[in-house]
């Protein structure tokens, strides 16, 4: 399977891991701006979220990069925006290892668009960098609640 043929792969995981976690997950018509918008109900309010997603899949012979994420154009900036990004290795199979939920103030400008490359890339799969575990899979998606 080719990597360009798993970008709907990766949105259907997160989403899946948002509905999980009690997220309402709406997808445009058009997939013109975010990849879909995540409402939560939380004491009275309704936080929304949109989301872009960029699914990062290791071909064979990726070597180890001590920052790895992704890098490249986003369609769409907001300021309450989270990219989500999942991290599949050959051996993840149809679910990602990691999910980073990286929200917009962690996003920076780079030369060819955007940066967030918070991952590590070590033994064919992508981690955590030290400092930034809080972006990742269950803290990472809990702080999406918080932020403002």
């Amino acid at each position: 399977m080719q990597a360009q043929s798993r970008d709907y792969l990766a949105e259907m995981c997160v989403a899946g891991v948002l509905a999980d976690n009690g997220w309402n997950v709406y997808f445009p018509h058009r997939d013109v701006g975010f990849d879909m918008i995540a409402t939560f109900s939380k004491g009275g309010e309704i936080l929304i979220r949109p989301v872009q997603v960029k699914g990062k899949y290791p071909n064979e012979g990726k070597l180890n990069k001590p920052v790895y994420g992704y890098v490249g154009k986003l369609t769409s900036i907001h300021a309450a925006m989270v990219l989500a990004i999942p991290y599949f290795s050959k051996d993840s199979g149809n679910f990602p290892d990691h999910i980073a939920w990286v929200p917009s103030h962690h996003i920076k400008p780079h030369s060819r668009g955007f940066s967030a490359q918070y991952a590590k890339f070590s033994d064919e799969k992508a981690s955590p960098r030290p400092g930034f575990v809080h972006l990742f899979d269950q803290p990472g998606l809990d702080a999406l609640r918080i932020m403002q």
